[in-house]
C-alpha cells in the first residue's frame, strides 16, 4: 500500500522532502501547500502534484501523511491539528522552541494515538548507520567517548538567526540527537562554551557562531561536540566513537572520492558544500523509514520523546553558557 503525502511548506527543506518522497518506493506526493504561490507552483511542476491549502490537505481523504516544513512557531499547532485529523505526521525539528509547548503537543499526540516522527536525518545517513552497526555489533567494545564535529560553510541569513532559537536549538540540536543515539544512554550533565568569532553582527542578534559542548551520562560516558558557522573548506561533518576495544569513525564526503598525487603531495577535492547534497541520501532513507513504519504499524524510529530530549539538551547548553557552569538535565526537565 502506497503512503500518499501532503507537504506543508515549499521552502528549501520542503523541496528537499518533496524530492525525497519522489525517490522512495511506496511513497507518493499528492499535494503541496504554501502561501507563496510561486514556491508551491515550483514544487508542483517538479513533482506533478496538486497545490492545495493546509485546510484542504487536512480534509483530504486521499492524504495519509503530512510532512511539516513550515516555520518553527507553527509546528506544534500543525502537529496537533493533523493528529486530530488522523494523518501520520513527519515534522522537521524542532517540535517547538519551548519545552512546555512540546510537552503539551506530545500529550495530544498520545491522546489521539497519532503517529509522529521528528526529522533528525543524520540518524539515517548511510555511513553513520554503518558506524552505529559496528558499535551495536560490539566491534569497539563499550562506548566511552563520542566526538562530533559539525561546521557550516557560512552563517545563515540574519533574518533566520533572529527566529531560529539560537545555534544550540537550531544547529547543535542535530548533534545532541546523534550523541544520544550513539551513547546509548541519556545525558545527565551539559557543559557548554560559546563565542562569536565569525561575524560581530551575530552577537548583536543575541546568538553565537562557535560553540563547544561536553555531555556526560550517569555512567560516565562522554560526548564532545564542536560547531562553527564558518568552515572555509566546506561542510564539515565527522564522527569518532572511542570504545574499550577500539574506535570507529565516519569521515567527510568530498565532492568526488578521488585523490591526486604530485610533487607537492596528495590532495583530494573539497567537501560537499552543504547539507542538501551531504545528506540527500539520508533524507530519502528517513522518508523510507517513515513509510515502512506507517505501513507496518510500527512506532516511528525517531519519535516525539527524541525531539523533546534534544531540545532539553539545547536548553541546558544555553543555561550553561549563561551561568558558566555544568547544568544537570534534570533542572531543565523538572
Amino acid at each position: 500500500m502506497a503512503v500518499n503525502f501532503g507537504v506543508l511548506g515549499a521552502g528549501r527543506i520542503g523541496q528537499v522532502h518533496a524530492t525525497a518522497i519522489a525517490s522512495v518506493p511506496g511513497a507518493r506526493l499528492l499535494a503541496i501547500a504554501d502561501p507563496v504561490a510561486a514556491a508551491a507552483k515550483a514544487v508542483q511542476d517538479a513533482h506533478n502534484c496538486d497545490v492545495r491549502t493546509i485546510d484542504q490537505i487536512a480534509a483530504s481523504d486521499d492524504i495519509d501523511a503530512v510532512v511539516i516544513c513550515t516555520p518553527t512557531d507553527t509546528h506544534a499547532d500543525l502537529i496537533e491539528r493533523f493528529a486530530r485529523a488522523g494523518k501520520a505526521i513527519f515534522c522537521e525539528k524542532p517540535v517547538d522552541l519551548s519545552l512546555a509547548r512540546v510537552r503539551e503537543c506530545l500529550t495530544i499526540v498520545d491522546d489521539e494515538g497519532a503517529f509522529l516522527m521528528v526529522g533528525f536525518q543524520r540518524r539515517f545517513e548511510p555511513d553513520f548507520n554503518v558506524l552505529k552497526d559496528a558499535i551495536d555489533a560490539g566491534k569497539i567494545g563499550e562506548v566511552e567517548m563520542v566526538t562530533l564535529t559539525s561546521r557550516d560553510p557560512s552563517p545563515p541569513p540574519y533574518d533566520y538567526i533572529k527566529r531560529c532559537g539560537g545555534i544550540f536549538r537550531d544547529m547543535t540540536i542535530h548533534d545532541f540527537d546523534v550523541a544520544r543515539w550513539l551513547l546509548g544512554e541519556e545525558v545527565e550533565t551539559v557543559m557548554a562554551a560559546a563565542s562569536v568569532l565569525t561575524d560581530p553582527e551575530i552577537a548583536k542578534l543575541g546568538d553565537f557562531d562557535s560553540v563547544n559542548v561536553i555531555l556526560r551520562t550517569a555512567s560516565g560516558k562522554q560526548a564532545t561536540i564542536n560547531n562553527s558557522r564558518r568552515a572555509t573548506y566546506g561542510y564539515d561533518q565527522r564522527i569518532e566513537v572511542h570504545g574499550s576495544l577500539g574506535a570507529v569513525s565516519a569521515l567527510n564526503h568530498p565532492e568526488a572520492r578521488i585523490q591526486f598525487a604530485g610533487p607537492e603531495g596528495y590532495t583530494i577535492p573539497p567537501n560537499q558544500h552543504f547539507f542538501i547534497t551531504r545528506y540527500a541520501g539520508a533524507y530519502a532513507a528517513e522518508i523510507a523509514a517513515f513509510v515502512k513504519a506507517v505501513q507496518d504499524g510500527a512506532p516511528p524510529p525517531v519519535g516525539g520523546h527524541d525531539g523533546l530530549m534534544a531540545l532539553a539538551l539545547a536548553d541546558a547548553a544555553v543555561l550553561s553558557v549563561a551561568e558558566a557552569r555544568a547544568v544537570q538535565v534534570g533542572e531543565i526537565l523538572c
